[in-house]
């Protein structure tokens, strides 16, 4: 497998050429030739990697803003890219960053695209510690249940089988009673069908049985402590006491979800792909060498729900942040409008910006969103001839701090007017 960190080949060009020995040889042995571009989510605006190989012979490879694991087109050598910003040992720590951003469960409304798994491709072996997909998904399942428990549990009609003694129950199934009473000279029992009111429900079984696969999981992955996820299960749990983990497969895989609740809805497509990223077998859980397939998340993304989380907890008011508001076909990630501060934030997971200025790509769109009026209307700003203040959050893993509301405006992008830049300091491991 080929190990390579995120942003590689990124900031200079010539950093493409720059692979590890073991790297080099990789590519020579599995006789890399046909350049290849591997799209997130076939967004051909995106790529995760991009292999090439120059007239001289030289392999290059960049990488974009996703972590994850694939295979390099039909070559047969896969690729792994691991959350490291820059050329130290330290690596970003990316559940921490979806722990806090998932502790406002506002977030829970905007994961979608967080991450794209290929089913349909071959599995990759890899390493227990190289498998990014699943704490992610273990994480995200269990605050997504912390938020439904904090609620309960949705109660429903299902349907039960018994062998009752003497008494009928609903509708008598004939042939199970003659070949498991009848047949035994159990002449006063009858096998009825019949529903009940309650939480033992298909949906709640399928979220217990992923749950406890969760638990198993928990207990063999290396997870920052401060997380506690330990704790966060054992909320959970106590509300699944009364429901039936012992499903069919085929049930699981064939279950519907009713999509008046979005939660539950949510909920339970998570927990189908945990289930099968274990192919439905709790002991693969534990497994130290496991067979995962492609998958990449997005660091871009994951970065936005970090930075929410952030500014919520400094503008904790309702409406005060807002986020991907659709304005003319637009949708700038953050729209601040507090009685302090009004601004246009864009998070960009770049961490190029803390050592040279923001590109004019970046000034161009921001400043855009910022000259609608109708961002006018929506920060309440009457004055059209106003400039809008417009802020750029980064990730600066050196020189960095958390958000602080009083220093935002503290560095002036120069030559700008009203545009200001922050660098903010990511977790690690």
């Amino acid at each position: 497998m080929l190990v390579i960190s995120e942003h590689f080949g990124y900031e200079k060009r010539n950093n493409r050429f720059y692979l590890k020995e073991d790297n080099l040889k990789l590519c020579e042995d599995f006789d890399l030739n046909t350049p290849f571009k591997k799209y997130f989510n076939n967004n051909e605006e995106t790529f995760c990697f991009n292999f090439n190989k120059s007239e001289n012979g030289e392999f290059q490879f960049e990488t974009g803003y996703y972590i994850g694991v694939d295979w390099i087109g039909n070559s047969g050598l896969s690729i792994y890219v691991q959350p490291k910003l820059n050329e130290e040992k330290k690596q970003v720590n990316y559940l921490k960053m979806l722990f806090e951003a998932l502790k406002d469960s506002e977030n829970l409304n905007h994961l979608n695209d967080l991450y794209t798994i290929d089913f349909k491709a071959p599995l990759i072996p890899i390493t227990q510690q190289q498998d990014l997909l699943a704490p992610l998904l273990l994480i995200e399942f269990l605050q997504l249940l912390k938020n439904i428990v904090r609620k309960g549990l949705k109660k429903s009609y299902y349907k039960v089988t018994e062998n009752l003694n003497s008494k009928v129950k609903g509708k008598i199934l004939i042939n199970a009673t003659v070949k498991q009473n009848h047949s035994h000279q159990k002449m006063l029992y009858n096998v009825c069908t019949f529903e009940e009111f309650g939480y033992n429900s298909v949906e709640n079984s399928i979220l217990k049985k992923a749950l406890l696969f969760t638990q198993s999981a928990l207990n063999s992955f290396k997870i920052d402590k401060t997380l506690d996820l330990k704790e966060l299960f054992n909320y959970v749990i106590p509300a699944f006491e009364s429901v039936n983990e012992n499903i069919d497969i085929r049930v699981v895989k064939n279950a519907k979800h009713n999509p008046l609740f979005k939660e539950y809805t949510h909920a339970i497509k998570l927990a189908k792909i945990i289930l099968k990223r274990y192919n439905y077998t709790i002991s693969q859980t534990t497994e130290k060498i496991v067979k995962t397939p492609p998958f990449w998340i997005d660091m871009t993304k994951l970065f936005e729900l970090y930075i929410f989380k952030k500014l919520r907890e400094i503008f904790p008011e309702k409406g005060e942040v807002k986020y991907h508001l659709k304005l003319n076909r637009q949708e700038p990630d953050f729209v601040l409008n507090s009685q302090d501060l009004k601004m246009v934030i864009d998070a960009k997971y770049k961490p190029r910006y803390a050592d040279n200025g923001i590109s004019m790509d970046d000034v161009r769109q921001i400043s855009g969103y910022a000259r609608m009026e109708k961002m006018y209307k929506e920060l309440n700003e009457p004055d059209l001839s106003k400039v809008l203040a417009c802020l750029v959050i980064y990730p600066n893993q050196i020189n960095g701090f958390d958000l602080i509301k009083e220093n935002l405006k503290n560095d002036k992008f120069k030559n700008y007017v009203q545009f200001f830049k922050y660098g903010i300091k990511l977790p690690e491991l």
